[in-house]
């Protein structure tokens, strides 16, 4: 029924647009003229009855090419005239007249045809519906007009976009036909200058359609001559066996039947085979082919006979390449049409390097804020207790468990995050007050046994965690509005999710130094990391200052295990996947020192994102070469970036 009332209201939507005037023509009595072609139509057939049509300036005539597209005109059978139709209740059909609208008599469906073009039909008759959908009074329209073009546009759409951008009153939308309209004038256009203008007007643009445009005008394809005709866009000229191989050129010549071809040792082996009598090929006994010297003889011995083509000698070939002229010449015939495009090109691609350039920084601030957040909590416990904490991960991964969990109770993803993150510092803090109780508290002093058992309590956790949520990834859901990417142009993009990390990155930084600078919990703990003693001296109890900072290095871990499980998969090895680069990030910034991590985080990250960028197949790669710059560098700075006085230092 839809189908059958759409006719109904592209009228009522087009009546307004279109107004009759005393020249036009009946778009009945035009159809009527070509009523065998639409009929039976094709591709090939259909072009001049559509110009016929868009000439009559007939009322309704995007209404009819729209209807014609969708399948919706039906011609009656007793006079051939064309209608569209209502579905009535009994099945018959009310008969619409395509000029005024006007319903005529209801007729039964048998009487009736219903036209149905094919796709390459269909094609064609969208092709010119586009002069129509450019000027509908519906931006949307518009827009899905000039979408359309953009993806399959073609030398006859020119001249109406052009129509269409004098009566564009959207800037938006004209500032989009006058982009387009300039890339078709370099596909399509005919006058030099104003190709010559538009390819200009795009000079350092990076978008990929303005280099989908420029691009075939430099293409080139290799030709032979004997001499060089007039009026070709010569490239380079090409001397065979240094700009072109031999043999390449001399099949060039073949191809163009200008030289005899060279038969194949597979050929001249069949041949051999195909001419043996008696044992005996070209006068030679198969016993003695057992050269190729042997086998070239019997066979020029067959060729004299006239059994088998002859070969074709080196003298020949060379005389055949002497006597040619082998060029690369442009597809684009003007001259000065390859210089603007080659001129452009070469600032596009200076253009694609900046931005290439600026792409590769943001991923890799994007990769030291995830680093950041992951090694902040280990740099502070690191910088206070001297603790190397092996099950730093693992507070990760029970934050990315925390926030699966918040969203399987809280459907809503926003909502659900927002309390996930509060409540992945709380669990993981308390983990961590625990671990510093129960076992750190114990090992005070003895770094090894220290590293063993969080070595040995980050395996258990990771067990316990596969027992409770099982080995499957378990998904964190992003909200909405974190969906998609900033995308300034074709070459530079971020995911929103990344830039929420940074944010969240740059919160902790900000809430850490206050802490640390502002509060009196911030005061006590720079006094015990750098004299534990002397701060004990002046009443501060250093074993409770450990397990608060402990706690607070953990909790912080719990909360990027949430913003890592945003976008990582979350599975019981998710901690693990980060505690190399989290240790990395604390030796290289600066043991204890948050803005040592910072700047570890932002070194560590933009090294493995320049690695990457130069060998991208393969990423262990890019994490052996990073590790061996960090050795060479911490050889040359053992206390990191910015080093620490105190206890840690001097540990």
């Amino acid at each position: 029924m839809l189908r059958i009332l759409l006719p109904l209201i592209l009228i009522a939507l087009f009546c307004g647009v279109a107004p009759v005037k005393a020249q036009e023509a009946s778009l009945n009595a035009v159809l009527e003229t070509h009523r065998e072609m639409i009929e039976r139509p094709s591709r090939r057939t259909i072009g001049p009855v559509l110009d016929d049509l868009i000439a009559s300036k007939a009322p309704g005539l995007a209404v009819f090419f729209e209807s014609w597209r969708e399948k919706l005109v039906w011609q009656r059978q007793s006079d051939g005239r064309f209608f569209y139709v209502r579905e009535l209740d009994d099945g018959d059909l009310m008969l619409i007249d395509l000029d005024s609208g006007a319903e005529v008599e209801a007729v039964a469906q048998r009487d009736m045809k219903n036209l149905k073009p094919n796709s390459g039909v269909r094609a064609v008759i969208a092709s010119a519906l586009v002069q129509f959908q450019l000027s509908d009074p519906d931006p949307e329209r518009r827009l899905e007009a000039l979408t359309a073009l953009e993806r399959n546009a073609d030398a006859s759409h020119l001249s109406v976009l052009r129509a269409a951008i004098e009566s564009e009153t959207d800037p938006v939308i004209k500032a989009r036909k006058v982009r387009l309209e300039l890339l078709l004038t370099i596909q399509f256009g005919t006058d030099q200058a104003a190709r010559i203008a538009a390819i200009e007007s795009f000079s350092g643009d990076a978008d990929v359609d303005v280099r989908a445009a420029l691009n075939p005008l430099v293409t080139t394809r290799l030709e032979a001559h004997k001499e060089l005709p007039d009026g070709i866009n010569i490239a380079r000229t090409l001397v065979p066996g240094t700009g072109i191989e031999l043999d390449a050129a001399y099949q060039m010549l073949v191809d163009a039947g200008e030289a005899r071809p060279i038969v194949p040792l597979d050929a001249r082996k069949q041949a051999l085979v195909a001419n043996i009598k008696d044992g005996v090929v070209g006068g030679v006994p198969v016993a003695e082919l057992s050269t190729q010297d042997a086998r070239d003889w019997a066979y020029r011995q067959l060729a004299q006979s006239g059994l088998v083509p002859d070969l074709v000698t080196e003298a020949e070939q060379a005389a055949a390449l002497e006597g040619h002229v082998f060029v690369e010449v442009y597809d684009e015939p003007d001259p000065a049409i390859t210089a603007a495009a080659q001129s452009a090109l070469s600032q596009i691609s200076t253009t694609v390097g900046l931005y290439q350039v600026a792409d590769l920084a943001l991923d890799g601030l994007s990769l030291a804020s995830i680093y950041f957040l992951a090694a902040i909590g280990l740099a502070i416990t690191f910088g206070v207790m001297g603790v190397i904490n092996m099950a730093h991960g693992e507070f990760i991964m029970i934050g990315a468990y925390t926030g699966y969990v918040v969203q399987q109770i809280i459907p809503d993803y926003t909502v659900s995050i927002i309390v996930a993150l509060p409540l992945a510092f709380a669990v993981a803090f308390m983990a961590g007050v625990a671990l510093e109780r129960l076992v750190i508290r114990h090992l005070a002093h003895r770094p090894l046994e220290t590293l063993l058992a969080t070595f040995g309590i980050s395996i258990a956790l990771q067990q316990i965690a596969k027992n409770i949520f099982g080995t499957q990834a378990r998904p964190l859901t992003a909200p909405s509005w974190l969906d998609g990417a900033w995308v300034l142009n074709d070459v530079v993009s971020i995911s929103y999710i990344r830039i929420a990390i940074f944010v969240l990155a740059l919160i902790f930084l900000g809430l850490l130094l206050f802490i640390l600078n502002r509060t009196r919990l911030g005061l006590e703990v720079r006094a015990v990391t750098q004299n534990p003693r002397m701060a004990s001296s002046m009443g501060i109890n250093p074993d409770r200052i450990n397990m608060l900072t402990f706690g607070l290095g953990s909790g912080i871990a719990g909360i990027a295990g949430v913003a890592i499980g945003l976008f990582a998969q979350v599975t019981s090895e998710l901690g693990s996947s980060y505690i190399v680069q989290s240790f990395m990030t604390v030796v290289v910034g600066g043991v204890g020192n948050i803005w040592g991590t910072l700047a570890g985080a932002g070194m560590i990250g933009s090294l493995q994102k320049l690695i990457e960028f130069f060998n991208p197949s393969n990423t262990l790669a890019a994490q052996t070469y990073m590790i061996i710059f960090i050795i060479i560098f911490i050889q040359f700075r053992p206390k990191g970036i910015i080093a620490l006085k105190g206890r840690a230092a001097g540990d």
